[in-house]
């Protein structure tokens, strides 16, 4: 009679960690889920930072670019005038 019990016992017990354990595996499921969407949006979000980087690469080689034809430019100038002293001296 005792071991009947003792056996009852188990089984509920067993019963119990059989739901407890079903119950974890369908939270870790729901975790790697929202584990999933969290990346999902983190590389979305990379992105589009990765694009605005490039754009903002692009329009700072192009001001340089800019920058450098304006020095020479001014160093046509410079060059023109003194030239120019040369010939009115």
């Amino acid at each position: 009679m005792k071991l009947k019990q003792e056996v009852n016992l188990l089984q509920a017990q067993l019963s119990n960690f059989k739901r407890e354990n079903e119950a974890l595996r369908s939270g870790q499921g729901a975790s790697l889920t929202v584990v999933k969407q969290n990346t999902d949006v983190a590389l979305q979000n990379l992105h589009v930072v990765m694009n605005s980087a490039h754009a903002s690469i692009k329009q700072l080689v192009s001001g340089a670019e800019t920058l450098n034809l304006v020095a020479e430019i001014l160093k046509s100038i410079d060059r023109i005038t003194e030239v120019k002293d040369e010939a009115d001296s």
